[in-house]
């Protein structure tokens, strides 16, 4: 615990730099620009920023990214409660019962209570990640390529299987990113891979011009084809909260920080699980639950305090395993690889100010996001009628700047612009890209620890199953996979017998 004390300390002194501090405030005010704004998302905004991060720190770099990403699901529920309109997937729930409390003119509070719920669970949850991720990496430390191997196929069938109703669709698509990620040089045997005569597709795909693609180009084209016209039909009064509402407030907050925090940490889970988890809770444990949907405030207070801690403590996989647990994490893995540095058991005693100074960048950037969500919201509210023939321009040009910074190849954007195609379909067909992005990061290292598994046991594939921690990896895994799909088999084989019997 004292080690832990003086290694908080010691990344407070990394973060507290007038650089670090520049990059924290950055990532703060833009997470919060990205979650006001409908359309926008801390992924197509940190694809968009990944090739800026060649040129900064790596400590820099990960904070501003980790910046953008709390950020956003913070301020998600400005337009969740003033609109009917949530700026982030996770604030869906807010919607429920911030808004009816915004048409009976209580804004104000509502606003209020859910900075202060995010606050306070982004503080307790970002204790946590300084607490327990040291212990975490020790265990991690014993696993072997066995072990790695057994985990990353879990993550990637966790990230199918819970994030979506169509299990199938999304492990195909995770299955498509391993595929993806073959192409290029095999780092073992020297041969040219998929390549099909392109030598730029020689060290494989580039990254960045996927990502960019995916999320960025194809959010902007899908949105663009879409309805943008959005009205402002509230303002706010005021912002003190009574003492009924806090008193109402407290219990929801503690309780859903407690399971947000839990629900974080496993892949696949997230913000958006916790969020609906917190309100369904907070609903059953209500003496009145009429109430709900009508503009209680512990329908603002507990989903929006488990969103937002699970939102950091998410971050726990990444750091400790080296394993992202979602889209977001797999883009700042992606940034850590660009620096250099390998995420994983050994980051905090490669990379003490890396890992200890983002931590206490965390801290920092939730007390600038209460300043800049409280104070400024009538700031965040006019931003909205700002026109989006006005702002995608401007990022798609960003976009393609970015992408052709990399290499300094016209051929990177041209790529980006044919995902961007792939991507738009995924959009239309409800397919979620997020799967594949996992995959095609976490292909090398599933290809690398699998190779080295059977190299040490000469071959042999039953080492998976006799390893006690494989096994047990493994039949979680197999698991998720029945839990999830046992539902939709039982529906379909029950309307398969109503056909027959009409």
């Amino acid at each position: 615990m004292l080690e832990t004390f003086y290694s908080l300390a010691g990344g407070f002194g990394v973060a507290l730099t007038p650089e670090n501090l520049m990059y924290c405030l950055i990532g703060a005010a833009l997470g919060t620009l990205v979650g006001v704004l409908p359309g926008l998302s801390p992924v197509t905004t940190i694809a968009m920023l990944l090739p800026i991060t060649f040129k900064m720190p790596a400590v820099a770099s990960l904070i501003m990214l980790t910046g953008i990403y709390y950020g956003a699901h913070h301020a998600g529920s400005t337009t969740a409660i003033m609109m009917n309109m949530p700026g982030e997937p996770t604030s869906v729930v807010i919607c429920i019962d911030g808004h009816p409390m915004a048409r009976q003119g209580r804004a104000g509070p509502a606003l209020c209570i859910s900075a202060l719920g995010s606050f306070f669970a982004g503080v307790v949850s970002v204790g946590i990640i300084a607490l327990f991720s040291p212990p975490l990496a020790i265990v991690a430390r014993s696993f072997g390529p066995v072990e790695y191997a057994s985990m990353i196929v879990l993550a990637l069938v966790a990230v199918a299987v819970i994030t979506s109703e169509s299990a199938v669709t999304t492990i195909s698509m995770a299955v498509l990113g391993l595929l993806l990620g073959t192409i290029g040089t095999d780092v073992s045997t020297g041969l040219m891979r998929f390549t099909l005569g392109v030598h730029q597709l020689d060290d494989g795909l580039n990254f960045v011009a996927v990502a960019v693609g995916l999320f960025a180009l194809a959010q902007i084209t899908s949105n663009l084809t879409g309805n943008t016209t959005r009205v402002v039909i509230d303002k706010v009064t005021g912002l003190i909260p009574t003492k009924a509402d806090l008193k109402a407030s407290w219990g929801p907050i503690w309780r859903g920080t407690a399971l947000g925090s839990a629900i974080g940490v496993f892949p696949g889970t997230g913000p958006l699980i916790a969020s609906f988890a917190s309100y369904s809770m907070e609903r059953r444990l209500a003496k009145d639950p009429s109430r709900f949907g009508k503009g209680a405030i512990e329908g603002v207070a507990g989903p929006e305090a488990s969103n937002n801690a699970a939102t950091f403590t998410h971050f726990i996989p990444m750091l400790t395993l080296g394993i992202p647990a979602g889209a977001p994490m797999a883009l700042m893995l992606a940034a850590l690889m660009i620096q250099g540095v390998t995420a994983g058991p050994q980051l905090m005693a490669q990379h003490p100010d890396l890992f200890w100074g983002v931590i206490a960048s965390m801290f920092i950037g939730n007390a600038m996001l209460l300043i800049l969500n409280l104070p400024l919201v009538g700031i965040w509210i006019r931003l909205l009628a700002v026109p989006y023939r006005f702002l995608y321009p401007l990022v798609l040009v960003c976009c393609c700047i970015g992408v052709y910074s990399v290499n300094n190849s016209s051929f990177d954007v041209l790529f980006a612009a044919g995902v961007c195609v792939v991507g738009y379909l995924f959009v239309k067909l409800e397919c979620s890209p997020a799967p594949l992005i996992l995959g095609l990061i976490l292909e090398p290292m599933l290809e690398d620890n699998f190779r080295r598994a059977l190299l040490i046991s000469r071959g042999d594939a039953t080492v998976f199953v006799t390893r006690p921690i494989s096994a047990a990896i493994l039949l979680a895994t197999i698991g998720l996979v029945v839990v999830f799909c046992a539902p939709a088999l039982r529906r379909k084989a029950t309307h398969g017998v109503t056909e027959g019997v009409d």
